[in-house]
């Protein structure tokens, strides 16, 4: 078998055909300019290769650009919208501490307690109605002044009793 299959071959190297010529020339073309093309690299390949890096870093460089660009863009928007959020729950915030006051109030003032206007007024009225009172005791302090002199007066002129007159008197009455 193994002569059958020379014989075989050999048979297709010694028929000239036209085809089979212009594959085989074809093959070796191909043949030829990859060892060209191999040869070339390992001859250039140090200088093909520093372009390529060099065509990297200015590649990398520009694409690191475009990206901060984009995350200052996107940092901006995000605090932007923070911002927005914010001012929107102080809001929401004020609105429920408001309707919390007004249940509250509505609550206490079904129980009866003042509010706090009521509890103004009322101070309001108490301090008016002190310094009332205090006018009313000035007044009422200086009619009483000329009947407390007239004791005063009194108790002056028994101080001038001599004290032997007076334990006299008091040893009469103790004796009777």
């Amino acid at each position: 078998m193994a002569t059958r299959k020379r014989s075989a071959s050999s048979a297709a190297e010694s028929d000239p055909s036209p085809l089979t010529s212009t594959i085989r020339e074809s093959a070796q073309q191909i043949w030829l300019a990859g060892l060209g093309a191999f040869a070339k690299a390992q001859a250039e390949g140090g200088k093909v290769f520093e372009a390529l890096v060099r065509e990297g870093q200015t590649m990398q460089r520009k694409t690191q650009a475009a990206a901060e660009e984009g995350l200052q863009e996107a940092s901006s928007r995000v605090s932007s919208l923070a911002s927005d959020m914010g001012s929107q729950a102080a809001g929401q915030w004020g609105r429920l501490g408001t309707l919390f006051e007004d249940r509250v109030a509505t609550a206490l003032g079904k129980l009866g307690m003042p509010t706090a206007q009521e509890l103004a007024n009322l101070r309001a009225r108490i301090d008016e109605l002190s310094a009332q009172v205090q006018a009313l005791e000035r007044q009422n302090a200086a009619r009483r002044s000329p009947p407390a002199r007239q004791a005063s007066a009194a108790k002056a002129a028994a101080r001038a009793v001599p004290r032997k007159a007076v334990r006299k008197a008091a040893g009469r009455t103790e004796q009777s």
